[in-house]
């Protein structure tokens, strides 16, 4: 896993599998708020274009992270998100960020694919063996509408296989500080299962990871790995909900 000082490696190892003749390795990192240019309320690393930061501040960021990772700009692919369930196959570089969507395909190595958070779950999904990953982006409203399964068939429809796929939830805000309506607790639980739960504070709350886990699993993927920390709890990381205005965290995924 790739490590710098702006960048924290995720919980999730690297996965790796032979295709052909070639080891295919697929890589996952997921940053920090330290080690860049923003000015406070964004300070520092933010990696967001839509919070109200300076662009020539984003863009500076984005282009340490790709240098972080030893990627360069130009194969980063950024996503503009509308907490739906859009998802797009990309083979190759885009100058644009790509607009209206939510979860990204590519079978291109070393074309790294990212996603924005700062409560909302990053979902990254790779098989090294078919040599697919995705990049996901699943708020409540898009992991109740689907966009973590409609990223894994079109894996599937590329070449990817359920029990090869590894999967990484990222940090977002836990069980124990996702409070919301009754009601909305049982709706969200009546279209993604196992999300219901109880916050610290004794009230109806959300836990995104473990319902989209379960979905996963459903799905016929095993091997899920999910990043312990909460976005609400640990003020290295952005919160949408503790701090807004505030930054973005950026979690990648390619192959190598």
């Amino acid at each position: 896993m790739t490590t710098t000082s702006m960048c924290r490696p995720s919980c999730a190892t690297d996965t790796a599998a032979i295709l052909g003749n070639v080891t295919v390795r697929i890589r996952r990192v997921t940053t920090t708020r330290a080690g860049g240019v923003s000015a406070p309320p964004f300070d520092t690393f933010n990696l967001g274009d839509h919070v109200g930061d300076d662009p020539a501040a984003v863009a500076a960021n984005r282009k340490r992270l790709a240098a972080a990772v030893g990627l360069g700009n130009d194969n980063v692919v950024w996503m503009n998100q509308v907490h739906g369930d859009r998802v797009v196959m990309v083979d190759g570089p885009s100058a644009e960020t790509i607009d209206d969507t939510d979860a990204l395909v590519t079978t291109t190595p070393r074309l790294a694919l990212a996603v924005v958070t700062a409560d909302c779950v990053p979902v990254l999904l790779g098989d090294a063996r078919a040599g697919v990953v995705a990049a996901v982006h699943a708020g409540r409203v898009g992991a109740q509408n689907g966009v973590v399964v409609r990223a894994v068939e079109t894996m599937l429809a590329a070449g990817a296989h359920a029990e090869d796929i590894s999967v990484l939830l990222g940090p977002s805000v836990s069980g124990r500080n996702y409070e919301v309506p009754a009601a909305m607790a049982a709706e969200v639980e009546a279209t993604l299962p196992g999300s219901r739960t109880t916050t610290a504070a004794n009230t109806p709350g959300l836990d995104l990871r473990a319902g989209i886990a379960r979905q996963l699993t459903d799905l016929g993927i095993t091997s899920i790995a999910i990043d312990p920390r909460c976005t609400v709890a640990d003020r290295n990381l952005y919160s949408h909900r503790r701090d807004a205005p505030t930054g973005r965290l950026a979690s990648l995924v390619w192959m190598e």
